[in-house]
């Protein structure tokens, strides 16, 4: 009977065996699949936080584009501004020389030629300077035996062009005159558009007309 009994219990021995033999298997088994699943999830993770960073260069140098050309556009426009700004500068420092010009050019005093022509002829230059250089000897003496004067004023000017070192200025000249055939005064109104150069930084008549 005793022999009996051991026969018995010896498969459930055996069934316990196998059972641990296979457990930790299986165990093993979905603790790789678990981990496998895992993996798969934080690669997942890993492929969107790498499509974030691969946004972070092209977003850089876009900005950087979108930077350059503003400061190119600011450039640009501060040269213009201040081109402008020089333009105009010049045009009044212009302007301002042709209304002193203008009131040397027509005042003059037969007691006082040599000054007179000399101021002219140092607010001149260019072809202008030349001819009336040429011409001033025989005005003088035509001043002279005429015992006559004249006295202009500005009236009104204006700014026809201008550039940096060239401007065509126009001036409205009233000059009181007077003469040993014409002693009461009398008004001559002229307009005058006066060509001005800048030479050595300073502005010359280079042209005077009488439109």
């Amino acid at each position: 009977m005793s022999a009996a009994v051991d026969l018995g219990k010896k498969p459930d021995a055996d069934a316990s065996a196998e059972r641990a033999t296979t457990g930790p298997a299986d165990s093993g088994a979905a603790d790789s699949g678990a981990a496998a699943d895992a993996g798969s999830v934080v690669g997942d993770g890993d492929g969107g936080r790498a499509g974030t960073g691969f946004g972070g260069p092209v977003l850089t140098a876009v900005l950087a584009v979108l930077v350059a050309g503003l400061v190119a556009v600011v450039a640009v426009l501060g040269w213009q501004v201040k081109q402008h700004s020089d333009i105009e500068a010049a045009g009044r420092a212009a302007k301002e020389a042709a209304e002193n010009y203008a009131i040397a050019l027509t005042s003059i005093d037969s007691q006082n030629l040599d000054e007179d022509f000399a101021a002219v002829l140092d607010g001149a230059t260019g072809e202008f300077k030349d001819m009336y250089g040429q011409s001033s000897a025989q005005l003088k003496q035509l001043l002279i035996d005429n015992n006559a004067t004249g006295e202009g004023t500005v009236i009104d000017s204006a700014i026809k062009s201008a550039s940096e070192d060239r401007a065509e200025i126009l001036l409205f000249v009233d000059q009181t005159v007077t003469n040993s055939a014409a002693p009461e005064p009398r008004i001559d109104r002229s307009r005058v558009l006066m060509t001005m150069e800048k030479v050595d930084g300073r502005w010359l008549a280079a042209q005077v007309d009488l439109p």
